[in-house]
């Protein structure tokens, strides 16, 4: 009997691990079930045997048979119920796989009600200062036509922008103030023919951070930005591992690896991000 249960075991793993690499939302919630299986055959275990000390049961090898079985029985119909370990637990290994969204964070002094979506390209109202929620809500869409042309989840996209803009506070701006419509950190290269807004940014070398002042883009509206953060993601070799991302964390981790940024924790920030807009995009929605 224990040999049998040792090979259904293995193929249970087996099974997981093919699970994890095609869909692994539902290897973690099956990780889960079967630890919430294994633990409750336990504590029935547990139970029968204090039982069986008092006195107030016997038991020979037959009876220890059927009454494991049954334990076991009795384990699996109390496995999977609503509120019980395996939510937990799923809820638990899904945050720290950064497959759940983290906590909306509070924007000191913002207003939180959504920015308006029907003002004109340019105004101040859409100058993303309106707090986390409004700045995912005029962004979105956006972002849907970026991730048309790229396949990376608008939600990402959002998030990064997001992350580059401290939420639209930290906006790159021209000299005069006004809205350069950069949210991607895009600097302009030698092959930029368009304007560009000059500001002084914090750089990584070694690990160290260095104030440098560094060109970036210019753009006439933001659904520019996220246009040109599409051409760039779609065209340039450098990134076409990233839009094969299936989870907020492969996603960060891809672009801090092709060099997206010179943070070195820039895929643990960005993944925090990420997770919050989702999380922002579902009480929206």
């Amino acid at each position: 009997m224990s040999n049998n249960g040792v090979a259904i075991d293995q193929r249970s793993l087996d099974s997981l691990r093919f699970r994890a690499n095609t869909d692994p939302k539902a290897a973690v919630k099956e990780a889960a079930r079967q630890f919430e299986a294994l633990f409750m055959n336990e504590l029935m275990k547990s139970m029968r045997s204090t039982t069986l000390d008092s006195g107030l049961m016997e038991g020979g090898g037959g009876g220890e048979l059927a009454t494991g079985m049954l334990d076991q029985q009795f384990a699996t119909q109390l496995t999977g119920m609503k509120g019980g370990l395996s939510e937990a637990i799923t809820r638990q290994l899904e945050r720290q796989m950064g497959m759940t969204p983290g906590p909306i964070p509070a924007t000191r002094g913002a207003n939180p009600v959504p920015a308006p979506l029907d003002k004109p390209a340019g105004t101040a109202a859409r100058i993303p200062e309106r707090g986390a929620a409004g700045f995912v809500q005029q962004h979105t869409r956006a972002a849907e036509a970026a991730e048309a042309s790229t396949g990376i989840p608008a939600a990402f996209m959002v998030a990064q922008a997001a992350h580059e803009t401290g939420w639209g506070r930290k906006e790159i701006r021209h000299a005069d103030g006004s809205p350069s419509f950069n949210l991607f950190g895009i600097k302009a290269g030698p092959g930029w023919n368009g304007p560009t807004a000059e500001i002084t940014t914090t750089e990584f070398m070694g690990g160290v951070a260095h104030k440098v002042t560094a060109k970036f883009r210019a753009y006439g509206s933001y659904e520019e930005s996220f246009a040109d953060y599409a051409r760039m993601m779609k065209n340039s070799p450098r990134y076409a591992g990233v839009a094969r991302a299936d989870t907020a964390g492969e996603f960060a981790q891809g672009l801090q690896k092709a060099g997206y940024a010179t943070d070195p924790a820039y895929a643990d920030k960005l993944t925090r991000v990420i997770n919050t807009t989702l999380r922002l995009q579902r009480t929206q929605g």
